[in-house]
């Protein structure tokens, strides 16, 4: 049996060997039974890591003759190397999400592909597709979605007290692909919208495209600070306000019934419908507060995604709301994508009924505690303080010490490889404020950053 975790493994070593000149042009290789020998793997596994080679220009097969070190250069695209802006602003921020040009990343915002890749799911993506159920997978679809997963979607959000039926569900491509229909459907230039601050990077740049006036809120452990959001009300009339409810996307904070109830009373006296982004949920207690929840979808568009739980490869999100709403961001969707992929709300489908994916989040749920408790210990040995989140999730928020610059620790973090998350990306403002940056638990415990860390605050203090 193919393995691919190993066959990645053999790709990457004669990758480094070619391109360090180690194997030349029109060497051959040895067969994929005497490799699979010496190298200690299946035929199977070796003849994948062969075929992947070739099909990335690599390696030539020969037929009746084997595989060679290819002769000629590969096409390539050319991408720039990590530079000192790039966690600097939005856009640098959102880009090295995907396109990951450091080595250390603290400042990444997605776990790591490993703890997807490594976990029980990895065998079953192919017999997911199939669990999906039968039907025809090769033409457009429906641009509501796969219309089973969509059944299971709306139960899960049951399972939260958010009352729901399918037809208010509308798949997309991810949490952004949500967010960026619901503001191209319900934003007109000049309207004023409120937004956490912090809160989520990608969400303010999709607003100033649209030409929004942003308005942060202050953001507490608890949820939206009131009192600033009532200021804010004498002066504006907004039409939306952005907001995340638990494991609080810089801060790890969680939303108290309390303030919940404060938020909603606004939004009913002030005439401002909410979006709340809850993508964390499925490792989160179905019982936490929720404003849709207490909301009833009625002025509340509840935003959720299997791209931090699942893999962020697929693209897989969605969308609830009254129906007229999601009606209306369906012709949006038609509009602008047709439909998202079949394959992809299969896959996923599949996935939660077979029961894969309810015992994969129970062991990332482990996971990311066993992580944040590290990290804790960690940061506090090298000097940095941060509390543990109330909400979970993936992110401590942590205050640097005084006399340290953020944009200083940042491009000197870059220049050794490192990527950081500075707090100011994830304000609105982008002003003076509190240095601080957002620290994600499932790299904080690489040695190379802990050991740049305990260098430059010895240097500070």
């Amino acid at each position: 049996m193919a393995s691919p975790l190993k066959a990645r493994a053999i790709v990457d070593r004669l990758i480094s060997a070619i391109e360090a000149g180690l194997m030349r042009p029109g060497e051959r290789l040895p067969s994929v039974r005497e490799g699979a020998r010496t190298q200690g793997v299946s035929k199977n596994t070796l003849s994948g890591a062969y075929d992947q080679l070739v099909a990335s220009g690599h390696l030539e097969a020969r037929r009746g003759a084997g595989y060679f070190v290819a002769a000629g250069p590969r096409p390539s695209i050319r991408s720039p190397g990590p530079g000192v802006e790039e966690a600097l602003d939005l856009v640098s921020l959102l880009r090295e999400q995907t396109e990951a040009r450091y080595t250390v990343r603290p400042g990444e915002g997605r776990p790591p592909p490993a703890w997807m890749e490594e976990s029980e799911l990895g065998v079953h993506f192919a017999r997911a597709a199939r669990l999906g159920g039968s039907g025809p997978a090769h033409d457009y679809g429906s641009t509501w979605g796969y219309a089973p997963l969509r059944e299971r979607i709306a139960l899960s959000l049951q399972e939260r007290s958010i009352p729901c039926a399918p037809e208010q569900v509308l798949l997309t491509q991810g949490a952004n692909h949500a967010l960026d229909l619901i503001v191209r459907h319900m934003i007109e230039p000049d309207d004023a919208v409120l937004v956490d601050d912090p809160g989520y990077y990608p969400l303010f740049g999709k607003l100033r495209l649209a030409r929004a006036r942003i308005i942060g809120v202050r953001r507490r452990a608890d949820g939206p600070d009131l009192e600033d959001l009532a200021a804010k009300l004498a002066l504006v009339r907004p039409k939306l306000f952005f907001t995340q409810s638990l494991a609080h996307n810089p801060t790890g904070g969680t939303l108290s019934p309390v303030v919940a109830h404060g938020v909603l009373q606004a939004a009913e006296r002030h005439g401002f419908g909410i979006v709340e982004d809850d993508p964390f949920a499925d490792l989160l207690p179905s019982s936490a507060t929720r404003l849709a929840a207490l909301d009833g979808l009625r002025r509340v568009m509840y935003v959720g995604t299997f791209s931090k739980t699942l893999s962020a490869s697929l693209r897989v999100g969605f969308v609830a709301g009254m129906p007229a709403t999601i009606q209306a961001l369906a012709h949006m969707k038609l509009l602008t994508v047709v439909a998202t992929s079949q394959y992809a709300e299969r896959m996923v489908a599949g996935l939660i009924a077979g029961g894969q994916y309810l015992r994969h989040l129970r062991r990332l749920r482990a996971r990311v505690e066993r992580a944040t408790d590290a990290a804790l210990v960690h940061l506090a040995a090298a000097g940095l303080r941060a509390s543990r989140p109330p909400g979970g999730g993936f992110y401590l928020w942590a205050p640097l010490p005084p006399g340290i610059e953020e944009a200083a620790i940042v491009r000197e973090a870059a220049a050794r490889g490192i990527f950081l998350a500075p707090g100011a990306v994830f304000s609105p403002e982008r002003g003076p404020g509190p240095a601080m940056l957002r620290l994600n638990v499932a790299h904080t415990a690489d040695p190379r950053f802990l050991d740049f860390l305990r260098e430059r605050l010895r240097r500070a203090a």
